[in-house]
């Protein structure tokens, strides 16, 4: 389909002798169109990035969005901003299908003097744009279209039915589905699933069992077995099966995903509908530090997504989160990679270090954790530890053992005298009953400490 969308860029371009550049809604670049020029104001910064790195800046966004494109229904022209890196005035065509915008083509306009593009061919570029946006509506429809057999890969038993359900999804994609795929979880997701996701095979809404984690086939939500009856419903996630040239393009893909979690949050009321107010306090606390991290591109949501860090702040804030599996080759193995992004989701929701999108090769010991069950954690010997009132105590064994029992490490990550380490340690002791200089305890500790993050 790529092919198509080339073609019809090249189109418009001969249409108004210009080269054009097609976007999806979310400014991800699909085609554009050879350019010549030796004009230095024609490769601004903005047109640059955009066809380096396949995408534009969430200020580029919102700036070319405020000239009204979104709601425009036919050619909109948008002046020289050198300040914000658009030395040339643009033509923007809007890509639309029954009314909704399914993205826009972009042209360079003539410079201030010269007549640009007359109302015929600029009419007649528009008729282009309408069939491009066709194209987007089917892509877009073909994977919402395949959400019942996404969704039963997803949740289908293991054995058979796993198998048939492989099957029909495998059939359903065609040639695409033994390509390279990653699967994705966002978890709450409100509502239904969005109409397109850039990049995206499929989407589904999977419903969330015990513990509010999203169920899967033979994974930690899935029913305890026979006789175990009914499970309380939950918010549900959102799943999106990704899919990737190779895995150089998982880093643009994550981009995509990101900007799904604000729109998780907007429909997602701290302590309401979507959240526990249990977990949205206390995801809060972490929301700052995540959204800083995200801006400044550290960690697997921030580089390259171009999103705001207060959207960020506020998905994490209101306990939004996504985790991505490993990419695999072909859907057999997408049941355990959907395990996988579960899991990376809810290490994110537990620990904001990671990021408001994790990936599961990036979590560390949460790999082994999200996989426990998602009751919460009461072992005896930690029960005491994790009430309120021994709140610092905790967080002074859960350092201790972070920096693997070296007490000057740990003293000065916490800010404590060593002295004041060693007091807090014997009381750990004397409230769990373990002796932290034996490796079995601390492992018990660590894991104690490091699952009750999950409940």
């Amino acid at each position: 389909m790529k092919g198509d969308y080339q073609d019809l860029v090249d189109e418009i371009s001969a249409l108004l002798g210009a080269p054009a550049t097609l976007e999806n809604r979310d400014f991800r670049l699909i085609a554009f169109g050879a350019h010549d020029s030796d004009d230095d104001l024609a490769m601004d910064p903005v047109r640059t990035r955009s066809i380096l790195t396949r995408q534009s800046t969430a200020d580029v966004r919102s700036w070319f969005e405020g000239f009204g494109i979104a709601r425009a229904t036919g050619p909109v022209r948008i002046p020289a901003a050198p300040d914000a890196g658009v030395f040339r005035g643009r033509i923007c065509l809007p890509v639309r299908y029954r009314g909704i915008v399914q993205g826009y083509v972009w042209l360079l306009d003539q410079e201030p003097g010269k007549p640009g593009p007359g109302p015929a061919a600029l009419d007649a570029a528009m008729e282009v744009a309408q069939r491009i946006g066709v194209l987007l509506a089917e892509e877009a429809r073909a994977g919402a279209d395949l959400s019942r057999e996404f969704l039963a890969v997803l949740t289908a038993g293991p054995g058979w039915q796993q198998d048939m359900a492989v099957a029909a999804l495998r059939a359903a994609l065609g040639p695409g589905g033994d390509g390279l795929h990653a699967a994705v979880c966002v978890a709450p997701w409100p509502g239904e699933a969005p109409a397109s996701v850039p990049g995206a095979a499929a989407v589904c809404v999977v419903p969330r069992r015990r513990g509010g984690e999203p169920g899967g086939a033979g994974g930690p939500g899935a029913a305890a077995g026979p006789g175990a009856g009914p499970e309380p419903a939950g918010d549900p996630a959102l799943a999106v099966l990704l899919r990737l040239r190779s895995t150089d393009a998982l880093a643009p893909a994550l981009a995509a995903v990101a900007r799904l979690l604000p729109r998780a949050a907007e429909a997602t009321e701290p302590g309401g509908k979507g959240t526990d107010g249990k977990a949205a306090g206390a995801k809060a606390a972490g929301a700052k530090a995540a959204g800083a991290k995200a801006a400044s591109g550290k960690g697997t949501g921030g580089k390259g997504t171009g999103g705001s860090a207060g959207a960020t702040t506020t998905a994490v804030a209101r306990g939004v989160t996504a985790g991505v599996a490993d990419p695999v080759r072909g859907l057999a193995d997408l049941p355990a990679a959907w395990e996988q992004a579960v899991a990376a989701a809810r290490a994110a929701a537990a620990q904001p270090r990671f990021g408001p999108v994790a990936q599961w090769s990036a979590i560390g010991p949460y790999r082994l954790l999200a996989t426990l069950a998602a009751d919460p954690v009461d072992d005896p010997a930690a029960r005491t530890l994790l009430t309120p009132a021994n709140r610092e105590l905790a967080r002074t064994a859960e350092v201790f053992l972070d920096c693997a029992g070296q007490a000057g490490r740990a003293a000065a990550a916490l800010g404590i005298h060593r002295q004041t380490l060693y007091y807090r340690l014997a009381r750990v002791e004397q409230l769990t009953g373990l002796d932290l200089d034996e490796g079995e305890d601390r492992l018990l500790l660590h894991m104690a400490l490091k699952a009750s993050r999950m409940a």
